[in-house]
């Protein structure tokens, strides 16, 4: 079989995994939800944004993060977002340990660490 063949096995692998398949759920129910869902994709944009400018050095501006301390709350209140996250956070871990297994095959100066998550 070739590498090809079990990549594609293992992307079938993955869309049948509970953690996918939880997931998949959760963001459906998010979706259906477009005043929900379109506050959850602002939640997480400005996180991503905050996370970013401290990767580089950056002070969190203190306005930007009582934003989005506020907003996570009023998220957290919310059932359907608070499962949405815990499921996107354990397909997370389950792909950063996917990839950092493929990523001990090549030594292509990529750090395996740098994927977060644990290794299964």
């Amino acid at each position: 079989m070739n590498v090809y063949d079990q990549a594609h096995q293992l992307a079938a692998a993955v869309r049948e995994s509970e953690e996918f398949r939880q997931f998949d759920r959760a963001k459906m129910e998010m979706e259906a939800n477009p005043q929900l869902d379109q506050a959850l994709k602002d939640f997480m944009a400005r996180q991503f944004e905050m996370q970013t400018e401290q990767m580089i050095g950056k002070e969190p501006n203190a306005d930007a993060f009582q934003q989005l301390q506020q907003l996570s709350a009023v998220l957290m209140a919310d059932p359907s977002a608070t499962n949405y996250l815990q499921c996107q956070m354990r397909f997370s871990v389950m792909m950063s340990d996917v990839y950092k297994i493929l990523s001990e095959v090549s030594d292509m100066g990529i750090d395996p660490g740098m994927f977060g998550g644990q290794r299964g």
